[in-house]
């Protein structure tokens, strides 16, 4: 098949892309390379790849003609969006470009979909769309209507019309709640790329909430393996749906959305303790208020997930922090 992969020198992308190619499809990556973290890591991903059966267009989402032409002329089977403005945070400081890239972007993909006979559409949401919620562990059957960042809002604008696409054109979407992926060639911006880089150095970690926060840390090798699997298993019309009681996470129309998460949160001070403990040194740190935007709690429901494909994520902490620990030692030629 021909799949095309957007955001595919980004940490998701990059490791799905050669999951991808291993499972023998051709990929047609997408990623306009911007500088929100150094660009020389998203290019040493690239360099990693190593496919003839890879090709990458360096183009922005909003660039409604070039994606176009690139369905157009490439003719995909499967779209798989990951490309968007990532960071709770930053949403804060710079909305607009969530609204350029995650929003004007994904309707872009969407008509590009439409237009091109595209088989299906997987496409990221977060798990930061349950928002407000605080009903423990989160199911894709709870309703998401109080988002608490601006990013979390795109998020499930995504989900809405992806849904409206599926109604009105018949395209089987699915959308992946990803909850907070960590691992090898992770982002700059992330809790254990700042932790493991701040111990290391000596220097002060921003801990918030005073240290009171839970997280369904999920790893990036399981992230992939699930949508892997899912490229196998397109979204169909729910039988059973009824408007009188509507399942928020399935649909009358050929629609589907998931957790993908470890299904065991982690409380961050154990999170931070992994780290000191691979690295061997302990951790200065800065106990700071929970942050504008941000919630004290993650826990992913994924019995869906697991009856659709027979896995569910199960990478133990200890094991995926040693594993970016040592992929960080070895990239930055860290003399511990």
């Amino acid at each position: 098949m021909k799949i095309v992969v957007t955001g595919a020198a980004g940490f998701i992308g990059f490791n799905l892309v050669k999951k991808i190619l291993e499972l023998n499809h051709s990929v047609i990556g997408i990623d306009n390379m911007n500088d929100y973290y150094e660009v020389s890591l998203k290019e040493n991903r690239l360099k990693e790849i190593h496919d003839d059966n890879f090709t990458l267009h360096k183009i922005d989402l909003e660039n409604r003609e070039a994606v176009n032409m690139i369905f157009k002329t490439e003719k995909p089977n499967i779209v798989i969006n990951l490309a968007a403005q990532a960071g709770v945070r930053y949403s804060l400081e710079n909305p607009h470009s969530y609204i350029d890239s995650n929003i004007t972007g994904f309707v872009n993909i969407l008509e590009a979909c439409r237009h091109n006979k595209v088989d299906q559409l997987i496409y990221a949401s977060s798990s930061s769309v349950y928002g407000a919620n605080t009903a423990l562990p989160f199911s894709t059957s709870n309703n998401i209507d109080h988002p608490l960042s601006l990013y979390a809002a795109t998020k499930k604008a995504n989900e809405l019309m992806a849904h409206t696409y599926s109604s009105l054109y018949n395209i089987p979407t699915t959308g992946l709640r990803f909850f907070t992926v960590y691992g090898p060639w992770g982002r700059p911006d992330m809790a254990l790329f700042k932790f493991t880089k701040n111990i290391i150095e000596g220097k002060p970690i921003d801990v918030y909430n005073n240290g009171e926060m839970m997280r369904d840390f999920t790893y990036v090798d399981d992230i992939v393996e699930a949508i892997s699997r899912l490229i196998e298993k397109p979204a169909e019309p729910n039988p059973e749906w009824s408007g009188e009681n509507p399942d928020p996470s399935s649909s009358y129309a050929p629609y589907k959305v998931y957790n993908i998460g470890n299904n065991s949160p982690v409380n961050l001070m154990d999170f931070i303790k992994a780290i000191e403990e691979k690295v061997g040194k302990k951790a200065i740190m800065n106990f700071m208020p929970l942050q504008a935007g941000d919630v004290p709690a993650t826990y992913a429901d994924v019995e869906d997930l697991y009856r659709t494909i027979d896995f569910r994520p199960q990478t133990s902490i200890k094991d995926g922090v040693g594993k970016f620990v040592d992929w960080y030692i070895d990239y930055y030629k860290v003399k511990l």
